[in-house]
């Protein structure tokens, strides 16, 4: 006799099966992990078992780095460290966007995780800014599945936002990330002394992205940024580490409390103002840096935001006036030909899948899904940017 689950052997079968994966995420704030706080890096290595051999690690180091007293000392510490073990000397990537603009970065990073043998057990480490973070995550994101990783992010663009993201890519078809995974990071450090590297442009260009995620989710943490932007230009340290380290912890809530850390869903709230930023640092052959391209970007949705959803307009004013106070520009030529710059919203929308999904305001902290643009309108603003940005250089 056929038994009950035998009968229909050639029915359609459905299984649903959902289930959750398990993540540590692990952000550490130091003074100067290259000197004091080197005990707090390498407390993060670690092996499943108390006697298990210290780890292999490959060193990679933006080119901007290179040579400097922080890198200098971090190297001398990690070659004498008995809880890890370096399997060449430090990796030099180049700096800032042209890591990202081919795969051959990629291909010289997977080359030396071939050739030392790293595994899944072991780590990459990686000081640097955004891009080399980028690159050198997405490499370590897609060797063996995921080889462990270790960020510490040089600048203040990368401390605030994308150091703690979940998001690895190089670009391509000249276009933004459009190769890249997820994957969470095995830790990420956030240094105070690291960002002493930094030139005064990208440090005030990199707070942009705290501007940002405080529209989205902190009326309060813009209030202060607002009043703090001359300070902020000026690098008084104490109020730039409070900026930074309020950013980077509501990027990181959204992340992890979020509920969408892959973007499985239509909205990226944290994605406001990249739509035309995305577009307009390729047109600029990125001359742009990401954090200008963003502050323009954030004007531009803001003042958008002004016109069709009710964001106050004196308030989208003093977003502009905030963003021109710490000292990042609030136009670039690129504005000129405005139907090039709003083809980054198909961009987007394909980046995205589906629909167009761009996230606009109605108050700070108040943000709103919507998915279709008023072309006239935002055409409009990019004019009513264009005024305000003379204002600002009269």
């Amino acid at each position: 006799m056929a038994v009950a689950w035998m009968e229909r052997v050639d029915a359609v079968t459905e299984h649903d099966i959902s289930f959750e994966v398990k993540f540590v995420h692990r952000l550490r704030q130091t003074d100067d992990v290259s000197q004091a706080d080197f005990p707090v890096l390498e407390s993060v290595l670690h092996g499943e078992q108390s006697d298990t051999a210290a780890p292999k690690v490959l060193f990679c180091l933006d080119s901007n780095l290179e040579g400097g007293e922080f890198a200098t000392a971090l190297i001398a510490q990690m070659r004498t460290s008995n809880a890890m073990r370096l399997v060449r000397e430090p990796m030099i990537v180049p700096g800032g966007e042209s890591c990202k603009n081919s795969e051959h970065t990629l291909r010289d990073l997977l080359a030396a995780i071939n050739s030392h043998d790293l595994d899944r057990r072991s780590y990459i480490i990686v000081a640097g800014g955004g891009a080399v973070l980028d690159a050198v995550g997405f490499a370590a994101a897609i060797a063996h599945r995921g080889v462990r990783l270790i960020r510490l992010p040089s600048t203040t663009l990368a401390q605030a936002d994308s150091g703690v993201g979940v998001k690895n890519a190089i670009n391509y078809f000249e276009k933004k990330n459009w190769i890249g995974s997820f994957a969470v990071p095995w830790a990420v450090f956030n240094d105070t002394a690291i960002l002493k590297t930094l030139p005064d442009r990208d440090f005030r260009s990199g707070l942009t992205e705290a501007v940002k995620v405080a529209l989205l989710k902190d009326a309060a943490f813009f209030d202060f940024l607002r009043r703090s932007a001359g300070k902020l230009r000026r690098r008084v340290a104490d109020v730039s580490k409070e900026a930074i380290a309020r950013s980077c912890q509501l990027h990181l809530d959204h992340i992890t409390a979020g509920g969408d850390p892959f973007e499985a869903l239509e909205a990226r709230p944290l994605d406001f103002g990249h739509w035309s930023a995305h577009r307009m640092e390729p047109m600029s052959n990125y001359a742009l840096r990401h954090g200008e391209a963003v502050g323009i970007g954030v004007a531009l949705d803001t003042l958008y935001s002004a016109r069709k959803f009710g964001f106050p307009t004196p308030l989208a004013h003093a977003v502009c006036q905030t963003l021109a106070n710490l000292g990042s520009p609030l136009w670039c030529d690129q504005l000129d030909t405005p139907d090039e710059v709003l083809r980054g919203l198909e961009e987007f929308r394909q980046h995205l899948g589906g629909r167009l999904t761009v996230t606009m305001l109605k108050n700070p902290g108040e943000a709103i899904n919507v998915h279709e643009i008023d072309l006239p309108v935002m055409k409009s603003c990019i004019d009513e940017l264009r005024k305000i940005a003379k204002q600002q250089t009269a």
